[in-house]
């Protein structure tokens, strides 16, 4: 055990300089998802059906390609396009791109269970349709969408180790690189999962919260 904590206070520095490039990755697609999501939301719910076709065929082909095919061809293929990104920038777009399929579905739920009646009312009051979304929908749609957002937020930070593929020095990397150099599989790996566990466990207070405060009375 003494061992285990030398050894910690070695590895240390390297692993919290990768759990900074896993908070970059992690906020960055999490903003770019959360737009992203909620564009294919309202496309969704529009009612125009060339907007809801485009709207679904992009969550179906963001839902059905693998993360990790999704940032090889960012990431690799678009350099022969003529487009080169950086492995970060890279990670933020190849990740946002994909969870912004899941959390246009997220977004759609939530304003789909406000009442219909709610928004034919302000509608006939004069309120065009993105006032209605504005004023009325998206308010109240918010408290049935935090708690499943929380729960994205915690699978994109796990999934964030995923960046490691295209160099991303970020956590997971970081343990690989420390343990292949230093032989210490368990100390190093254990050391990373409670890195991630540290950094998850706040996000699922946060659901918890959500969860207890939008339960039924």
């Amino acid at each position: 055990m003494t061992q285990f904590f030398a050894d910690a206070i070695e590895y240390l520095p390297f692993l919290l300089e990768g759990a900074k490039f896993t908070i970059l990755v992690t906020v960055g697609s999490l903003l770019f998802s959360t737009v992203l999501g909620m564009v294919w939301a309202l496309m969704r719910v529009s009612g125009f059906p060339v907007l809801v076709w485009i709207s679904s065929t992009m969550i179906n082909l963001l839902r059905g390609i693998p993360i990790i095919v999704l940032l090889f061809y960012i990431y690799f293929v678009l350099p022969d396009m003529g487009l080169s990104l950086s492995s970060l920038h890279a990670a933020i777009i190849g990740l946002g791109l994909a969870y912004s399929a899941y959390q246009a579905e997220n977004f759609r739920a939530g304003i789909e269970a406000i009442d219909k009646g709610q928004v034919e009312a302000a509608m006939s009051m004069g309120m065009s349709w993105s006032l209605t979304m504005r004023r009325v929908v998206l308010p109240q749609a918010v408290k049935i969408m935090l708690p499943p957002y929380g729960n994205i937020m915690i699978m994109m930070l796990k999934d964030s180790s995923q960046a490691s593929t295209i160099t991303v020095a970020e956590l997971a990397l970081q343990g690989k690189l420390i343990a292949s150099s230093s032989f210490k599989n368990a100390t190093v790996f254990s050391l990373v999962a409670i890195m991630y566990l540290v950094m998850c466990i706040p996000l699922i207070l946060l659901v918890r919260h959500f969860e207890k405060r939008n339960a039924p009375k």
